[in-house]
């Protein structure tokens, strides 16, 4: 029996999303004979009524894109039992017999619970932080760290023609996947996530010995969510919060350049890559995982086993419980810092 599903995007754009669109509609109407509605920004459009049919002219040059054709927003879907009711209402007059959830921790938990209380959800997961757990990675992430190498790569010549310290602010609002990853494959010099706090007399350390080996330059990689010992929370960059509660970061590249100036006389300079890290074409690596993630969340449409996520273990893409994804982030084990840190100072 023919089925109609609907697909949406959740939370920040990411490259890759139109690979999992167009591979999921692909599969779905040439093995399947399924019929496919896009919901427009997000859970948004399920609440205004926002849609169009997907076939394969619309999905077609798509997969080397980056954002996502059906447009995204952080609506929360479930903040309040009258939202909650009208997206379910409005599932039933869309007529959807499954909903494909494309999107990071708080999409996936939205649909977590609209799933319990009667939507026939499977989930594809997405985000560039590489924070959601149950999965080794999400694409987006691959191209995010690739841009944020290319800018460490940038950045190394002018720091070592000016004797700075230069200082690269990554995303990563609770993990420091980006900063590990692209620390490392740039060479850089320290490397601070919000996993481990840092300690700013280890840092001038580290930058004095350097100087003392010669080395008139320094390479910082840090994260958003990166703090300081003693330090609760994170640098803002707004208070004013989203559906999901949450704050806008940034600026602990600011304050960190301040303080090693202050500490060490040298000249620091930061670069805050923002929503660079976001944009522009996904790499190959991460056009194949979409696509094979979009591929497993029809074939769970087909299978109907709902309440299921899309991801990547070891090699192989499976259906995981979504309920075991969405309790906690995934951050970087211990044992992976201690490769950056064989190369800090």
């Amino acid at each position: 029996m023919s089925k109609r599903v609907g697909i949406l995007t959740g939370g920040g754009d990411c490259p890759g999303l139109n690979a999992v669109l167009r591979a999921a509609v692909v599969k779905g109407m040439r093995q399947y004979n399924f019929k496919f509605i896009g919901i427009k920004n997000g859970w948004a459009g399920l609440l205004d009524f926002e849609w169009s049919n997907l076939d394969r002219d619309s999905i077609s040059g798509i997969i080397h894109r980056g954002g996502t054709i059906l447009g995204t927003s952080r609506t929360n879907p479930v903040k309040n039992p009258e939202v909650k009711s009208l997206v379910l209402e409005n599932y039933k007059k869309l007529r959807l017999d499954a909903l494909i959830a494309i999107g990071g921790d708080d999409t996936l938990g939205a649909g977590l619970e609209l799933w319990k209380s009667g939507m026939n959800i499977v989930a594809v997961p997405k985000t560039i932080d590489n924070d959601v757990d149950g999965t080794d990675y999400t694409f987006g992430f691959d191209t995010a760290v690739q841009i944020a190498t290319e800018a460490i790569d940038r950045l190394h010549t002018t720091a070592e023609s000016h004797n700075r310290i230069m200082i690269v602010e990554v995303m990563g609002r609770h993990a420091g996947w980006i900063a590990t990853y692209s620390g490392i494959a740039g060479g850089a010099d320290i490397v601070l996530i919000p996993e481990v706090p840092f300690n700013l007399d280890d840092i001038v350390q580290l930058i004095n010995a350097r100087r003392e080996r010669g080395r008139s330059f320094s390479i910082v990689v840090i994260a958003e969510g990166a703090c300081p010992e003693g330090k609760k929370d994170a640098y803002l960059k707004s208070d004013k919060v989203d559906d999901f509660g949450h704050v806008q970061l940034g600026g602990v590249g600011v304050a960190l350049a301040r303080d090693l100036e202050k500490m060490t006389g040298v000249d620091c300079r930061t670069t805050i890559l923002g929503h660079v890290q976001r944009g522009g074409t996904p790499t190959a690596f991460d056009r194949v995982l979409a696509t094979r993630f979009g591929i497993c969340a029809i074939d769970m449409v087909h299978k109907e086993q709902w309440g299921q996520m899309a991801a990547l273990r070891g090699t192989q893409v499976i259906p995981v419980p979504l309920e075991e994804c969405v309790h906690k982030n995934r951050q970087v084990p211990p044992e992976f810092y201690e490769v950056a840190k064989v190369f800090f100072g």
